[in-house]
């Protein structure tokens, strides 16, 4: 029995984010006959999120940098990387008329601000290429025939396809579509998960009352360190000068487990903003080795020494200001009256009437106000999923899979994960392009006569 030739393809594509859309287009674009099949209302809603809604397409970075932000895994997009990086994909974007620019920390944008213009690009590269798109179309199950082919069911009816490309995205942002489908697909396929965790996300603290007490107050120019073990244990003295994470040549030495400096906020359930995100997925990975705590140095740029001395002029100068008031040089408003209550200190008293501990209780404070982590918030919530479909039963070269011929993975499915920094989205654009050209040519030469 022939297959219908309406639901017959050389290639289905399940998924429509930004790996997907690329992949689409370039099987297409190298005369596949392509199926897009995306299960919400429209394609590259998470791109249309991603940046703050600006859309972070790529970095600056080297490309020995660049991998080094994907940790051990990074290795894996060596390959990926030489065939299409970032300036394949910014000269693939300008064709599309889409201005790019470049921000602090390397980060590079649209003109525009505005993601809607990458995903029209996208749309476009499909459309000039002839592509098909099914939308509300969730893929269920994907089966091999002893054909060779795939018979891929949806909640609309069921297609087949001589190659599938996976690219269902993590299990992070399910509004966006991303709900872990693939992953259960993979699984049926017989592909290995590596363990699922939540990256770039916020983290919950025992000391709840506390960050509540300080929800919305962001912080600039801060150091936290994260350490293996409980923060009334951790020795402030080892807290270091400079910075422990993905992408950093040296590594720390225990109990440290990442420090960075920058931005973070108090939430209403613990720590977030911009460094706190970068430790998470350490942090969510020691959590499993026992109690995690944070040290934030609010003050990095002077030693204790320094604070010491400051601090005591302020106390001459001004021996009859409430302690309120001296606090309110070194802190945001809103954290002055849970500091002073955590210092165990009369909100009410002068300066002339702080005693010699008291001091030291302030400047200890101010070099290491300590938060328990209890967890980080569910991976719903997280930006970027960690863990997925193995690399080890992924060729690189061509993103197909090492156990059943046809098979493609690309993008957050697969275990690669990066910081923030427009690390992701370059990662799934390469692999996408890959995929996309890798499937093309297995599906090409299925087609060929077998003169041997």
């Amino acid at each position: 029995m022939q297959p219908d030739k309406k639901t017959f393809f050389d290639i289905i594509v399940v998924g429509g984010g930004a790996a997907g859309l690329m992949a689409a287009g370039r099987a297409a674009q190298l005369g596949a006959k392509v199926l897009l099949l995306e299960k919400t209302d429209g394609c590259g809603k998470k791109i249309l999120v991603s940046g703050k809604t600006r859309c972070n397409l790529t970095n600056e970075a080297e490309l020995k940098n660049f991998i080094a932000m994907y940790g051990v895994n990074g290795r894996f997009l060596y390959n990926a990387f030489h065939h299409f990086f970032r300036p394949e994909l910014l000269s693939f974007f300008a064709g599309y008329g889409v201005a790019t620019k470049l921000e602090r920390g390397g980060r590079i944008f649209p003109v525009s601000d505005d993601a809607h213009d990458v995903v029209q690009a996208l749309k476009h590269y499909l459309d000039d290429h002839k592509a098909h798109t099914e939308l509300n179309s969730k893929v269920t199950t994907i089966r091999k025939e002893k054909s060779g082919s795939f018979t891929v069911q949806t909640s609309r009816g069921d297609y087949s396809a001589n190659a599938v490309i996976l690219a269902t995205g993590g299990a992070s942002w399910p509004q966006t579509g991303s709900t872990g489908d693939g992953y259960k697909i993979s699984t049926e396929l017989g592909h290995s998960i590596v363990t699922l965790k939540p990256a770039l996300v916020p983290l919950i603290v025992e000391e709840i009352d506390l960050a509540k007490s300080m929800q919305g107050v962001s912080l600039r120019n801060v150091r936290a360190t994260a350490f293996q073990g409980k923060a009334k244990e951790i020795d402030a003295r080892l807290t270091p000068q400079v910075t422990y994470g993905r992408g950093e040549k040296k590594t720390p030495r225990a109990p440290v487990i990442e420090s960075r400096f920058g931005e973070m906020l108090f939430t209403h359930f613990g720590l977030g903003g911009p460094i706190i995100l970068l430790m998470s997925l350490a942090i969510v990975e020691a959590l499993a080795n026992g109690p995690v705590s944070i040290l934030i140095d609010l003050k990095p740029a002077l030693s204790r020494e320094q604070l010491r001395a400051r601090l005591q002029k302020y106390f001459n100068n001004y021996g009859k200001k409430k302690i309120s008031g001296i606090i309110k040089e070194y802190l945001p408003g809103k954290m002055i009256e849970p500091f002073i209550a955590l210092a165990c200190i009369d909100p009410e008293k002068q300066a002339h009437q702080i005693n010699a501990p008291e001091k030291e209780k302030i400047i200890e404070q101010l070099k290491s106000l300590r938060f328990n982590i209890k967890s980080a918030l569910p991976l719903a919530k997280a930006i970027v999923t960690a863990g997925g479909v193995s690399l080890n039963e992924i060729d690189p070269r061509t993103m197909a899979s090492k156990l059943i011929p046809g098979i493609y993975f690309c993008g957050e499915v697969m275990d690669i994960d990066a910081d923030t920094g427009g690390y992701n989205l370059q990662a799934a654009f390469s692999t996408g392009y890959v995929a996309g050209e890798s499937a093309a040519e297995y599906v090409i030469k299925l087609q060929l006569p077998d003169y041997s």
